[in-house]
């Protein structure tokens, strides 16, 4: 300890530089720490900007809820859907359509043969026949792309357009 006041009594003016400098230093280093400090204070605003004042801990809480919220909600369109894919299977959509004239004495192509089926080939085949005396309609169930009975040739044709309109499994025997 006396060696410490020996020399601040020997040379004063040296140790107040000394001090002074090292103030100046510690003041350069607050106002470096002051303006780092206001930078992450309007970072944190930034990113709880549009709330309600809450802190980022709520905030992200909050969205993290929500994340799970739709996850919930992917999970139930997907049941959704899963139940639509396997109803629409059994929904007509596979359709051939031929139009003929079977006699030489009528006009156009009045009488057709219509094949309607679902995914799996599974439908009807309605036959109209049009002649100047009247129309007769027909209709043949079709199961896995084969038919009932025996098929003309326009219904035949109809049966393989519509086999060909879709990409189920079924085929025309």
């Amino acid at each position: 300890m006396d060696a410490l006041d020996q020399l601040v009594t020997d040379s004063p003016g040296t140790v107040i530089a000394v001090l002074a400098i090292a103030c100046v230093g510690l003041l350069i280093a607050v106002i470096v720490l002051a303006r780092r400090t206001s930078r992450l204070d309007q970072r944190l605003q930034g990113l709880t900007r549009g709330t309600d004042g809450g802190s980022l801990e709520s905030i992200l809480a909050g969205h993290i809820e929500r994340v799970h919220a739709v996850g919930r909600d992917v999970d139930a369109l997907e049941a959704r859907s899963a139940v639509i894919e396997q109803t629409q299977r059994k929904a007509l959509q596979r359709v051939g359509l031929v139009r003929y004239n079977p006699f030489e004495d009528t006009g156009g192509n009045q009488s057709f043969a219509l094949a309607l089926l679902d995914q799996d080939g599974n439908g009807f085949i309605v036959s109209s026949l049009h002649a100047r005396a009247g129309t007769r309609m027909y209709g043949k169930a079709v199961t896995r792309g084969q038919p009932e009975g025996a098929l003309s040739g326009e219904e035949a044709e109809a049966l393989r357009v519509a086999l060909a309109s879709g990409t189920g499994t079924a085929k025309a025997g």
